[in-house]
């Protein structure tokens, strides 16, 4: 009987001391397949949504435009005018030192335009006309010059009425005109500012030497008028507004109003009776 109970706790002590080194084991062959397992399961897991707004923020950033400082360098410089229309559907033209230069209803000078070359011409004017009034661009000046002279000399006086005219000058005479005889009338014999050809300095208007008619219908005729429409354009010039093209120019007839294109061009309307834009749409 003592026997039995001896093997028994024998056997018993056996069975916890096999039963403890698997237990060991276990934990030795855990420890080996997952190394570093403690460094792992402590780390805090990252947090996807956090790291797609990161994402998304860079990438939103990467897509918004870079907002340029203005350049000086990059402006567009004052001459370079574009020939574009204004709110008035009016063209704006980009060469106004051109001297044969298209100056209409349709085409208007720069804003702030005013001729570099101005100077006063060696001719006689009607009483009352301010300095300003004498002024033409430089190779217009020589050539009126020379107008008045070959005149003269074959027995036809003339004076000038109105020569250049700066962008105040002619706002004020076009209102004065609105206020007299309405904005419509107006508009068939006065130039709305910056569209006037007297603006460029390259136009005059005469008269004869006695001045009377001035800058009206009734210079049409006489023997002053007859002379320019025959010899105006060997001195350069053209009558800017002639009779019967009056749904061309879109202004009435005007036998005083010259404008000067050089001597090749206005021979050129000359022979063929036509007017400064008739000339371009040729050319």
């Amino acid at each position: 009987m003592f026997i039995v109970k001896k093997y028994s706790s024998i056997f018993v002590s056996l069975v916890m001391l096999i039963l403890l080194l698997s237990g060991c084991a276990e934990k030795i062959l855990n420890a080996k397949g997952n190394p570093n397992k403690s460094e792992v399961t402590s780390e805090v897991p990252p947090d996807t949504n956090n790291i797609n707004d990161q994402n998304q923020n860079n990438v939103e950033q990467a897509e918004q435009p870079v907002e340029n400082t203005p350049d000086e360098n990059s402006k567009p410089q004052e001459h370079e005018a574009p020939a574009e229309k204004n709110h008035d559907g009016i063209q704006v033209v980009f060469n106004p030192e051109s001297i044969p230069v298209l100056v209409n209803k349709q085409n208007k000078l720069p804003d702030n335009y005013n001729p570099t070359d101005l100077v006063y011409t060696e001719i006689p004017f009607v009483s009352g006309v301010t300095n300003e009034k004498r002024k033409m661009r430089k190779e217009a000046a020589v050539a009126v010059n020379q107008l008045f002279a070959g005149a003269k000399a074959e027995g036809i006086s003339l004076l000038g009425v109105s020569a250049y005219r700066s962008h105040a000058t002619q706002t004020t005479l076009f209102n004065y005109y609105v206020n007299r005889d309405g904005y419509e009338k107006a508009r068939t014999y006065s130039a709305l500012p910056g569209t006037s050809e007297h603006e460029t300095g390259l136009s005059i208007d005469v008269t004869g030497g006695n001045g009377k008619c001035a800058a009206e219908n009734c210079f049409g005729g006489t023997k002053e008028a007859i002379w320019l429409e025959q010899h105006a354009a060997e001195y350069g010039f053209i009558i800017r507004y002639p009779k019967g093209k009056e749904s061309i120019t879109g202004y009435q007839y005007e036998p005083w109003h010259l404008r000067y294109v050089g001597k090749e061009i206005a021979l050129e309307i000359m022979n063929k009776g036509i007017t400064l834009e008739e000339y371009y749409n040729e050319v």
